[in-house]
């Protein structure tokens, strides 16, 4: 039960971080009823896609690769690389994001610190924890998890019992009816941590079949916790903002906005923890940089990206989520298939339909689709 509950912890934790905070506002834009849908079709399409990576790598001999070096492995060199540029992309782009978010918590924390001292802060705790081994980093994800689960309860309790009547939002709005994806895809998606999910199970020695119990309890505390979150930010905020705290500010009292930025601040730590430990170690293992290179690049590139302009929430998730994380499920696929074509005694899943693989890569073709014609409009 310890092992279950850690292994969870680390999975839920690194799940859970900014792209929650976008999802209040993007539910009320298209429709409760159309994000409820769109939570939980992603949520099977994140939970597949989790277990197909997680199976890659029980049944790839070498347990030092990252996604980019499954990819040259099961598909080519040139494969190889583009899916290095993929992740690369999408990671240091993730962790700007939680740079960008993290100012806003820390303005419930304290609005009068200065701006470049709030994100200092942050950047600096984001940027110690690549330097956890794993055990601790496990033991820091329960904490932080545990943490961040009870605070969207309390918000949850705190909406309902002492908020505003509902925002009114139709079920199903068709001018905004593809909003949520990108950010709802953003939120579910946590493949950088099955790597270091697989590292612990290799540690503990604990059989891979229980890894599917893993990421099949996680996706449904993760659904759930949004669920939740949603709901108590649509009666705590008289309008709710794209980053869903903004707009609570005048609204509730002082100490509730105090202990949500808390929430905020140490649930962006817990998923900036696992990208960062993800990235450095795709950039050690693919690339053969030096430790203290990749690190540096973990270190200096985020902050470095943010200055260069890199500050608009609501878009910077849509990149990432309705572009970078469809390509990287796309690739997935296309390598699970590749790796799953000869029987293997260490595997975690032997055979998906292929009408789900045809679904699968429809639901992400036409995430990339969407937002590339968004982007343009």
């Amino acid at each position: 039960m310890r092992s279950f509950l850690l292994s969870t912890g680390l999975l839920v934790g690194s799940i859970v971080g900014a792209g929650i905070f976008s999802l209040p506002y993007v539910f009320l834009k298209s429709g409760f009823l159309a994000g409820i849908i769109y939570l939980s079709v992603l949520g099977v399409c994140t939970f597949l896609i989790h277990l197909m990576y997680a199976d890659i790598i029980v049944r790839t001999s070498e347990t030092h690769h990252r996604f980019p070096g499954y990819a040259k492995i099961y598909l080519g060199e040139k494969s190889g690389q583009l899916a290095g540029i993929i992740v690369f992309l999408a990671n240091f782009l993730t962790l700007t994001v939680y740079l960008i978010l993290s100012i806003s918590f820390f303005n419930l924390i304290s609005p009068q610190f200065p701006l470049y001292y709030k994100f200092l802060i942050f950047w600096l705790l984001g940027s110690l924890t690549i330097f956890l081994k794993i055990e601790k980093a496990a033991f820091f994800e329960i904490l932080t998890t545990s943490l961040t689960l009870a605070v969207i309860f309390a918000v949850f309790l705190a909406g309902y019992f002492y908020g505003l009547p509902a925002v009114n939002s139709p079920s199903i709005a068709l001018n905004d009816l593809a909003l949520p994806f990108s950010p709802t895809l953003f939120s579910l998606l946590g493949l950088g941590a099955i790597p270091a999910l697989l590292v612990y199970f290799r540690e503990k020695k604990l059989p891979f079949n229980k890894i599917k119990r893993v990421l099949l309890v996680s996706t449904l505390v993760v659904i759930i916790a949004y669920l939740l979150f949603i709901l108590g930010i649509s009666r705590l905020s008289g309008t709710v903002s794209e980053d869903a705290v903004s707009g609570l500010i005048g609204n509730i009292s002082p100490a509730i906005l105090f202990f949500l930025g808390i929430f905020g601040v140490v649930s962006l730590l817990d998923s900036y923890m696992s990208v960062a430990f993800d990235v450095e170690k795709t950039m050690h293992y693919e690339w053969r940089l030096p430790k203290w290179l990749s690190k540096s690049f973990v270190v200096f590139l985020p902050p470095a990206l943010y200055f260069l302009g890199f500050q608009n929430f609501l878009a910077s998730i849509g990149v990432v989520g309705g572009i970078l994380f469809s390509l990287w499920g796309i690739m997935t696929i296309l390598v699970w298939k590749k790796a799953s074509a000869n029987s293997s005694p260490n595997q975690i899943v032997s055979k998906i339909p292929d009408t789900v693989i045809y679904f699968l890569l429809t639901v992400f073709t036409a995430g990339i689709v969407y937002e590339i014609i968004y982007a343009l409009a």
